[in-house]
């Protein structure tokens, strides 16, 4: 039990969560700490697959940079949406954009799915 103490509070560690705020009651947590709390359950759990819708809106620098860490080390799938450019272009290598003609779906970071002439072209296409 000692070790899975020690366990846990290394991961919450990871998680921005020092010394005495792990003990802390989820009832007194800020919405940055709900949501650090819940991404560190998650990945506890051992998920395969992570659907996130904005995970970074309640978060500071400090845990955005943490998640980020998280993310990009997570074996498993991240489904996520955001309007975080900087979060997209560190986590994301897949981009699927949801049209009114249908899906564009592409292997490539945020910035060369932006930047691919074709892509400009076909997103053009598929608002008009």
């Amino acid at each position: 039990e000692e070790r899975e103490e020690v366990f846990l509070r290394g991961f919450l560690g990871k998680m921005i969560f020092s010394g005495e705020e792990a003990l802390k009651k989820s009832n007194v947590l800020s919405g940055g700490e709900k949501v650090r709390c819940m991404l560190s359950r998650m990945m506890m759990k051992r998920a395969n697959i992570l659907i996130l819708d904005e995970p970074t809106n309640h978060l500071d620098l400090e845990s955005i940079q943490s998640l980020n860490n998280a993310l990009i080390n997570f074996k498993g799938t991240v489904l996520f949406s955001t309007h975080d450019h900087e979060f997209a272009q560190t986590v994301a290598n897949r981009i699927i954009e949801l049209t009114p003609k249908g899906a564009i779906d592409r292997y490539a970071t945020f910035d060369e799915y932006l930047s691919d002439p074709k892509i400009k072209e076909l997103r053009e296409k598929m608002y008009s």
